[in-house]
C-alpha cells in the first residue's frame, strides 16, 4: 500500500470517530431538552390549596386579620378564611373544649399556654406581633384625662376588660406601675367590648390596645400613657394539632407572618415582634 493511500484511510477513520461523537452528543442534548428541569417538576408537584381555614383570633385582630383574610382568598382561589374573634381565654377553652379550628392567634403567651398544655397546638406558637395600651376617651376628650391617674377622677365612668382576657391583665400591670387602684363601672370580656363602651358613650374611657383606638377612627380620641411601656402584650400564632385543613392553614400563617402581612398589622398599629 502506498503511503498516500495509507493517509487517505486513516483520515476516513478520524472522520468516522469524529461524527459518531457529534451524534451522540446530539443525542444527549436532545434528551436534555425534552425532560423537565428541576423547577418545572417542582412546580407541577406544588398543591393547590382549598377548602376552609378556621381561625380562632383574638379581638384586637379583627380588622387586620380581616385583611389578611380577604388577601389570602384572592390568592388562592377555591379557599375560604373563616374568622371566630373574641375574648383569647375564651377562644382558648373552646379550643381545649374540642372546638374545630386549624388556627389560634392569641393576645397573650399566657393564653396560648392553655391549649399548648393540653396538647392542642402543632408545634411551637411563634410571636408575631407586639401590642401596647393605651386610653380611649370620648371624641374632644371633654374629661381632660391627660394620664392613667386622671382615670380615678370623681365621677369618671371608667371601663377596664376583664383581668382574666390579656387586655385586662395588661391593665392591672400598667395600673400597678402607676401605684393605681381603679374601680371600673364594668369589667368586658373583651377589648372591642370595652372600647364600644365608650363609643356607644356609656363610659368616659377605657384601657384598650392602641391598635382599637386606631380601628376606632373618630368614635373615640386615644391618650397614650408611659406605664405602657411596662405591659406590652406579645401575639403568639399556632397551627392546631387536629386542624382540618391543616396545608391551607400554614399557608395561612405564613402570610401572617411574611412582609406583606406584617405590613396590615404594622399599618393597623400593631408593634412588630
Amino acid at each position: 500500500m502506498t503511503r498516500s493511500a495509507r493517509r487517505t484511510r486513516h483520515m476516513l477513520k478520524v472522520t468516522g470517530v469524529g461524527a459518531a461523537a457529534l451524534l451522540a452528543l446530539s443525542a444527549c442534548s436532545s434528551s436534555s431538552d425534552s425532560s423537565p428541569s428541576k423547577a418545572d417538576t417542582s412546580a407541577s408537584s406544588s398543591p393547590k390549596l382549598s377548602g376552609t381555614v378556621t381561625v380562632f383570633a383574638a379581638a384586637s385582630l379583627k380588622e387586620s386579620f380581616t385583611t389578611l383574610g380577604k388577601e389570602f382568598e384572592q390568592a388562592h382561589p377555591g379557599t375560604k378564611v373563616a374568622f371566630n374573634f373574641g375574648g383569647s381565654d375564651t377562644l382558648a377553652a373552646s379550643i381545649t373544649g374540642g372546638a374545630p379550628a386549624d388556627v389560634f392567634a392569641s393576645a397573650s403567651p399566657k393564653t396560648m399556654k392553655i391549649v399548648t398544655d393540653k396538647g392542642d397546638a402543632a408545634g411551637t406558637p411563634a410571636t408575631f406581633v407586639r401590642n401596647q395600651l393605651e386610653i380611649a376617651t370620648l371624641p374632644g376628650n371633654p374629661a381632660k384625662i391627660s394620664s392613667l391617674k386622671d382615670l380615678d377622677k370623681p365621677g369618671l365612668k371608667v371601663v377596664l376588660c376583664d383581668k382574666s382576657v390579656p387586655c385586662g391583665a395588661a391593665a392591672q400591670k400598667a395600673l400597678a406601675a402607676s401605684n393605681l387602684k381603679l374601680t371600673p363601672v364594668s369589667y368586658e370580656q373583651d377589648v372591642k367590648s370595652a372600647l364600644n363602651k365608650v363609643e356607644l358613650k356609656e363610659a368616659d374611657a377605657a384601657v384598650v390596645y392602641k391598635t382599637d383606638v386606631h380601628a376606632a377612627g373618630d368614635k373615640v380620641q386615644g391618650v397614650e400613657f408611659p406605664e405602657s411601656a411596662k405591659a406590652i402584650n406579645a401575639y403568639p400564632i399556632a397551627l392546631l394539632k387536629n386542624a382540618p385543613d391543616a396545608p391551607a392553614a400554614k399557608a395561612f400563617i405564613a402570610l401572617v407572618r411574611s412582609p406583606e402581612g406584617q405590613k396590615v398589622l404594622s399599618q393597623a398599629g400593631f408593634l412588630k415582634p
